[in-house]
């Protein structure tokens, strides 16, 4: 791929859900000439219909463990280097599971790694929230987590794009072209110039690439997730409990979901959030009056393996690419990385595990 300098390379974003915009931010911020597209008018797709969480979690190889915990942190700096103006809501998550055998090795294995958590008993539940009715006797409680309110957030980095200088264009139909090896991008009919392309589309990505000749090996699952009007403070903390994920952003709206990515989507939406809320009424103190204001289902884009994929696409010159789930949690450090990779600093090490070539040689 023929270089260009880091700063005035004309860059285009296909994506404008909160990992594209945090790539879009990041590149303005480099001074590249950045241009933001998506085919629909407003912030959908898998991050309208995110869960939030802020987390490291458990279950994944220690290598991509701290890719998270790093991911995480960077959440903080970004915050700062937005005046605080993100709505992020830290103090950590308390979890308990149907079997706490497995929660106590859960716990153990991440303690080993460093991460902050630590088994809490019924009293200390309790003190940290006193909303749970009926407190387990244990519970693991990750000090670090938090949740952000997804929408807000992105808009937020867009706004934070455009005033560096970067252009917003959206519900406008869009094509990736390719042409000698060359993608292009033609928007509403009309051919975009551009010397990098940046695709971090979510579920999109996988159809967009099909059409370049390319197989996106992905495993995208569906989550329904219950949005309630806003409500007094109700829990402090992620009350992660077996059949109801519940957090309460800044607004004071709650979200719920049967687990962190959202649950099953029966065709009856409405059935299936009152149930999800009678969860949250046997569980929490105070939130019998909590009201449905809106049910989402999103298509969580998750590559094969559960890793995300970042990075430049063999063959396509000038495209780069990222999907990944959990894209929230992953966004701040991502859109910096590739920021770096797409204006020529790269590549960076931290990213090598996580490229598309990786499917080809398994």
């Amino acid at each position: 791929m023929s270089g260009a300098s880091r700063t005035g390379a004309r860059v285009v974003v296909v994506g404008a859900g909160i990992l594209g915009a945090s790539i879009g931010y990041h590149l303005a911020q480099a001074a590249a000439r950045v241009t933001i597209v998506d085919g629909h008018d407003a912030v959908g797709g898998a991050t309208a219909a995110s869960f939030a969480w802020i987390n490291a979690s458990h279950g994944n190889p220690q290598p991509y463990f701290g890719f998270r915990l790093q991911a995480m942190a960077e959440w903080r700096m970004l915050n700062e280097a937005l005046g605080r103006k993100l709505p992020l809501r830290w103090g950590g998550s308390i979890e308990w599971w149907d079997e706490p055998e497995e929660l106590r090795r859960a716990v153990a294995e991440q303690t080993a790694w460093g991460y902050p958590i630590r088994l809490i008993g019924r009293d200390e539940i309790a003190a940290l929230e006193p909303a749970i009715a009926t407190p387990p006797a244990e519970a693991a409680f990750a000090a670090l987590e938090g949740v952000v309110a997804p929408v807000a957030a992105t808009e937020i980095l867009l706004e934070a794009a455009q005033a560096l200088g970067a252009s917003l264009r959206r519900g406008v139909p869009l094509e990736m072209t390719t042409d000698g090896g060359r993608v292009g991008l033609r928007l509403g009919g009309t051919r975009l110039e551009a010397e990098r392309i940046v695709l971090a589309a979510g579920a999109d990505c996988g159809p967009l690439l099909a059409g370049l000749g390319v197989d996106l090996p992905m495993a995208n699952a569906p989550g329904l997730l219950v949005h309630t009007k806003p409500a007094p403070s109700l829990i402090q903390h992620l009350v992660l409990s077996p059949g109801a994920h519940v957090k309460q952003d800044v607004d004071g709206r709650l979200v719920v979901g049967e687990t962190f990515g959202g649950g099953p989507v029966p065709d009856d939406h409405a059935a299936e959030a009152e149930k999800l809320l009678q969860r949250v009424r046997a569980c929490l103190q105070g939130a019998e009056a909590l009201e449905v204001e809106r049910v989402t289902v999103g298509v969580r884009p998750i590559p094969r393996d559960g890793l995300p994929i970042i990075g430049a696409v063999a063959g396509l010159e000038g495209l780069f690419l990222a999907v990944m789930h959990s894209g929230i949690t992953l966004a701040p450090l991502v859109g910096r990385l590739t920021a770096v990779e797409v204006l020529g600093g790269g590549p960076v090490e931290i990213l090598a595990p996580y490229r598309l070539a990786r499917f080809a040689a398994g």
